[in-house]
């Protein structure tokens, strides 16, 4: 992305780990950035310390808890009041639960947050975007071959299990690329999914599930744990590079196309996810 200190990007789940070495980055090439957090605190430190890194005095913090509905449409007003363009738009906040806990709204939280809240952010955000377009949507996801439940994504039928919880939240991810990518064919705003591999960080919060889910990473996926900085830089590419200014709809890897789980390959499921999504938001009327 050409001329970076004219443009302005907001990064959700900024306060640390993969969003922090995100946000610090982008700060770093001058752009003005946003970050949200959930925790005032640490949303504060966390861009004191990107201020203090890299000198840029063109940050902005947001406090939203992106499992509550309410929050994310006041986070979307305060971004476009703060913000008069949008060129940058980083869905990374996600999170996993030992147990199954509801939103306000009563949705699985995993579902609330890792789906939802990017579902309607971005939507709350699009018509900035456009205006301020070349534009781009990148959405963190995850790789594992999975599948969501449409008749049960709220957990309410079945007995819960945290890793199939997040891996189908995550897989909304997938559907809500592709399909937003099929509307905005036609537009200059490209919206891509990008898997960083898997990194350490504080997934999970302080409710326990951090750490058994990295256990659970370790035992049954195999994955090497990098620092969130090497992890990072997929996003980044897919957010800055030249050559991905007119790829959009695709599922990203180190820097190339990786193949979706099957139900996200399929354009009826992405349609039929969008439908119930926007039901559950209240995108729908």
């Amino acid at each position: 992305m050409a001329h970076s200190t004219d443009k302005t990007a907001l990064v959700t789940g900024a306060n640390s780990g993969l969003g922090l070495a995100i946000a610090q980055a982008l700060a770093a090439g001058g752009m003005r950035v946003g970050l949200v957090a959930r925790d005032r605190a640490r949303g504060e430190a966390a861009l004191a310390d990107i201020r203090r890194a890299t000198g840029n005095p063109n940050l902005h913090l947001f406090i939203a808890d992106l499992a509550d509905q309410s929050a994310i449409r006041a986070l979307a007003r305060d971004v476009l009041a703060h913000f008069d363009a949008l060129h940058l738009l980083i869905n990374n906040a996600g999170t996993a639960f030992a147990e199954r806990r509801e939103s306000p709204q009563g949705i699985e939280r995993a579902l609330a947050i890792n789906h939802l809240a990017p579902f309607l952010l971005t939507h709350l955000l699009l018509d900035r975007l456009r205006e301020s377009a070349p534009a781009r949507i990148l959405n963190v996801g995850t790789r594992m071959d999975t599948a969501m439940d449409f008749a049960d994504l709220n957990w309410e039928r079945r007995p819960y299990r945290m890793m199939a919880a997040y891996g189908q939240s995550k897989l909304g991810n997938l559907h809500f690329t592709f399909e937003l990518a099929r509307r905005l064919a036609d537009e200059d705003v490209s919206v891509n999914c990008v898997f960083p591999g898997v990194f350490r960080s504080n997934l999970g919060g302080t409710d326990g599930a951090q750490g058994l889910f990295w256990k659970l990473v370790a035992r049954l996926l195999g994955w090497a744990i990098p620092a969130p900085e090497k992890a990072a830089q997929r996003v980044l590419h897919a957010a800055l590079a030249e050559d991905m200014a007119a790829v959009s709809g695709q599922y990203l890897g180190d820097r190339k196309t990786i193949r979706a789980p099957a139900q996200a390959r399929d354009p009826r499921a992405n349609r039929r996810l969008w439908d119930i999504s926007e039901e559950l938001t209240g995108l729908g009327g």
